[in-house]
């Protein structure tokens, strides 16, 4: 798809295809490659211990704010991409709830510090508390991204992409050059290059006209955003859940050892999910701009491409993790080969999740999306018991391919069920009383239709 003519308004409307998602697989697999120098650098200088400890720091905060903000990124992305777009009211009522969104999880953090000297051993308290800077700065980072993705300037949301994970790096530096070293190093490196891509994140809103034209924020738009957010953050939480749920059962039934061996399996084989979460993540606002109808004719149209795309990616990846493994890690990881190798089994079907996923979020559906990811968490607690203690990295590569099937079966089923059934239904109800008002010809009396017996 090309820029082209909405249907409905005849206006201009910006690309949503093949180049937008090449643009933002490049910067998803930069995020990545980032992300692996960070972790190295952190193992180098200050060993495991606290290298588990910036992973975690990378992922409360940011978890943090988005269920206490309920899932407003998610949210915004959806709004600005669809019938609400041009209203003045929309984008101070979304910056409003940002704000709130950010101080009340930074509250909620600050509270929590006393449970948190548990999982974080060598941060002081102290610094715990500093950090509830982090949740504000990945919040607000975050969903300027997310409010790039909705107004389709994916050249920004790519840019933010990059810059999240970049700005840790010269912050980190930073902080070992003034003499910080082990976690104060890294608690630094967090909270000055997370206030960098809060910067970053807004400017690009400020430089793309976000802030021009604002009417008054809207009490019943900020209560409907909140609602489809809560909706759709739920599936996002179990998917999360379903990705991470089979590390804590192979550590619990089989040990650390047999972990450190599944987690390298894991994370090759999620290389196949880049292009997935491209596809989702460009589709997503398209079908929120294409409105029920065509949204469901380009579903229909994308899902076996989708499929196909990802499936034929797995043979390369199968014959590439035969010889990566070993070589990047030694040979004492050589048997995290056939785990990764069923894990892709599984993931094969991944364009198919993506297409699906981005069909209910942009039709107005979030939550019908929440049904296949509960399915997915329900197969993986069943199979991981019954395979794991057995079968140990291999059991859990065979329990999370079963589930990542049965997820990709259930949101296939429920969009063509939504597609059949016209979901312009339900879509954004309060924007069509909304329109109702403003379109009703003041020459005409409203028309009063008896109810049929």
């Amino acid at each position: 798809m090309t820029a082209g003519q909405d249907r409905e308004t005849g206006r201009q409307t910006p690309d949503l295809g093949r180049r937008s998602m090449a643009g933002n697989l490049a910067a998803q697999g930069a995020s990545v490659g980032l992300v692996f120098v960070a972790s190295l650098l952190v193992a180098w200088l200050s060993g495991p211990e606290v290298l588990g400890e910036y992973a975690l720091l990378r992922v409360l905060p940011w978890l943090t704010g988005v269920v206490v903000s309920c899932g407003l990124p998610l949210a915004s992305a959806y709004f600005l991409a669809g019938e609400r777009r041009d209203d003045p009211r929309l984008r101070p009522t979304l910056a409003l709830l940002a704000a709130a969104g950010s101080a009340a999880g930074a509250l909620l953090w600050l509270a929590a510090v006393p449970l948190l000297d548990g999982l974080f051993p060598t941060v002081p308290g102290r610094q715990l508390a500093l950090l509830a800077v982090t949740v504000i700065t990945q919040l607000l980072t975050v969903w300027g991204k997310a409010c790039c993705q909705g107004r389709a300037d994916m050249r920004g949301a790519n840019l933010v992409i990059v810059a999240e994970e970049f700005l840790f790096l010269p912050a980190y530096g930073l902080a070992l050059l003034a003499g910080l070293h082990g976690s104060d190093a890294v608690v630094a490196g967090l909270v000055g290059g997370g206030a960098a891509a809060t910067a970053t994140s807004l400017g690009r809103l400020v430089r793309t006209g976000f802030g021009r034209g604002w009417g008054r924020p809207l009490v019943p738009l900020a209560t409907e955003v909140l609602r489809y957010g809560a909706r759709g953050q739920l599936g996002n939480v179990l998917l999360l859940v379903n990705r991470r749920l089979d590390f804590l059962f192979v550590d619990a039934l089989s040990g650390p050892a047999v972990l450190g061996i599944y987690a390298v399996a894991s994370k090759f084989a999620e290389l196949l999910r880049l292009p997935a979460v491209a596809m989702q993540y460009v589709l997503y606002p398209r079908f929120s701009r294409d409105g029920p109808r065509l949204a469901a004719e380009e579903m229909h149209r994308f899902l076996p491409r989708a499929t196909a795309l990802t499936a034929a990616l797995v043979p390369p990846l199968v014959g590439a993790s035969v010889i990566a493994l070993p070589l990047l890690y030694g040979r004492a990881f050589e048997d995290a080969v056939l785990p990764a190798c069923v894990l892709l089994v599984g993931l094969a079907v991944e364009g198919a999740v993506a297409v699906t996923t981005a069909y209910l979020f942009g039709v107005g559906r979030p939550g019908m999306s929440s049904w296949g990811m509960g399915a997915g968490v329900a197969v993986t607690v069943v199979l991981d018991v019954l395979l794991i203690p057995r079968y140990g990295a291999v059991g859990a590569a065979v329990a999370s391919s079963i589930a990542y099937l049965v997820t990709t079966g259930v949101l296939v089923t429920l969009a063509r069920v939504v597609a059949g059934h016209g979901p312009g239904s339900r879509r954004n109800g309060h924007a069509q009383r909304i329109r109702s008002v403003l379109h009703r010809s003041p020459t005409r009396p409203r028309r009063l239709h008896r109810r049929r017996a």
